[in-house]
């Protein structure tokens, strides 16, 4: 399989390293040769310095032998025009782009992106699927992380384990867990991301990853320590794409929520006042100013969510919030180099653009019976669902059978519309859906038991 990746940012980067171990023949493209240098030299990869809407440059990129273009610049015309180029002139049979302006994403049903007009097969909007995350988790208070799978049947949850009033911890997994309907898949633990096996125990302090059944999800919380309740009082700071289509969503789906906007750009401010309801309160300036905060009554609020262009105005504005009393703190953060630092700010939730964005694209380069993936840490594996097919060669025989590696944890399968957590004496058949724990060293393997293997050159 070969890929073009247009743009050589951190998301197109860690793209085409993800890809590039995968064996797959990844081409990348940027203007900037410094950029191209970098990727060339540190990953399995080819770099090619020009614009990634030129036909030259998708030429000497070999845009002809090319099976998928990725088309992840900061530019949405430039991402589109590479597209159309990359179909009408060199054929290439799939096509990604990443579009953020509201304008754009707003055509998507309207036919503009066929392929007789502007020829884009997938779009990714990452600040539509930020906020659309965070909602999910301000419904799901406790967790830092909530991904639902199986049509909703399942949940993936990123949970800590307090240190009191946590039945997880101390027992061996081997003993059993306290909830019949979950599952244990991975354990981060003083930055470490491992599988669990049965002799591991929870410790308090922990990150740990379950998969869930929907209707054991509360149950599962508490037996972590969790009775946080749903906010009923959000602070949302930063008015851009995320932050104004959070509120909208939120104010959607929960009206009683007493929601705040806090906006430094006064254009922006003003703008995004006319287009909400009058119920969400915008307000003007610095949220890192105490001040502001305190008007904005910081300290009786369940939930502040930051999700500013700027790293360091999130993280700020989260511990000022913290400090005066708000109980959870959601952080949008872009640099993985803060990534270790989070942890000792007291910061409940972090979300990561580049994550998201990369999540999707894999989901749509491992097309065909992969129907939904998620990206645990870019250097450890992911959560995804497969149907299981005639050529899979886990059927008809009990896991605990199969000499499954500790990489890949199968933890729970949907039959008939319903789902049950996977144990040592379940049998799959063809055409259940399983949601499965793979580490990056075992992805190969994975795709050849479960019958999904991609075509590669």
């Amino acid at each position: 399989m070969r890929v073009i990746v247009c743009g050589a940012g951190e998301v197109g980067t860690t793209i085409a390293r993800h890809l590039a171990t995968e064996g797959i023949h990844v081409t990348v493209i940027d203007t900037d040769p410094e950029l191209v240098r970098k990727v060339d030299e540190s990953y399995d990869v080819r770099g090619v310095i020009g614009h990634a809407s030129h036909p030259a440059t998708l030429q000497k990129a070999d845009a002809r032998e090319a099976d998928m273009l990725i088309a992840v610049t900061r530019s949405d015309e430039v991402n589109m025009v590479a597209c159309q180029v990359a179909y009408s002139l060199f054929g290439v049979k799939r096509r990604i782009a990443r579009l953020r302006h509201a304008g754009y994403l707003e055509q998507d049903k309207s036919g503009l992106y066929a392929a007789e007009h502007l020829p884009i097969d997938i779009i990714i909007s990452p600040e539509i699927e930020i906020a659309e995350g965070i909602a999910r988790r301000l419904r799901t208070p406790g967790a830092f992380d909530m991904v639902p799978m199986a049509n909703g049947l399942v949940e993936l949850l990123g949970i800590h384990a307090g240190a009191s009033d946590c039945s997880v911890t101390g027992r061996r997994l081997a003993e059993g867990v306290p909830i019949d309907g979950m599952s244990i898949v991975a354990v981060v633990r003083h930055g470490r991301c491992f599988v669990p096996d049965g002799e591991d125990r929870i410790a308090a302090g922990d990150d740990v990853y379950v998969i869930a059944k929907a209707d054991k999800v509360d149950e599962v919380m508490t037996a972590f320590g969790h009775r946080e309740k749903v906010a009923r009082r959000l602070i949302i700071v930063g008015a851009g794409n995320v932050g104004l289509h959070l509120a909208r969503k939120v104010y959607d789906e929960a009206p009683g929520v007493e929601i705040k906007l806090i906006e430094q750009n006064r254009a922006r401010a003003e703008h995004v006042s006319k287009e909400l309801t009058g119920a969400i309160v915008v307000l003007h300036g610095d949220a890192l100013d105490r001040a502001l905060l305190g008007e904005a009554n910081i300290g009786s609020a369940e939930t502040i969510v930051a999700v500013t262009n700027d790293d360091e105005t999130n993280i700020f504005a989260s511990v000022l919030a913290k400090q005066a009393g708000c109980k959870r703190a959601i952080t949008l953060v872009n640099k993985r180099s803060y990534e270790a630092l989070i942890p000792t700010l007291g910061i409940d939730s972090v979300v990561s653009p580049s994550a998201v964005t990369i999540s999707t694209v894999l989901r749509h380069v491992r097309h065909g019976a992969i129907s939904a993936l998620y990206t645990l840490r870019e250097d450890f594996g992911e959560v995804l669902e497969a149907e299981i097919t005639e050529g899979s060669r886990l059927l008809r025989r009990p896991l605990d059978e199969l000499g499954l590696p500790a990489g890949l944890k199968i933890a729970a399968v949907v039959r008939d519309g319903e789902a049950m957590i996977a144990r040592g004496d379940t049998q799959l058949e063809i055409g259940d859906h399983v949601v499965v724990l793979v580490t990056y060293s075992y992805l190969r393997l994975a795709e050849a038991l479960l019958g999904t293997t991609r075509s590669r050159d």
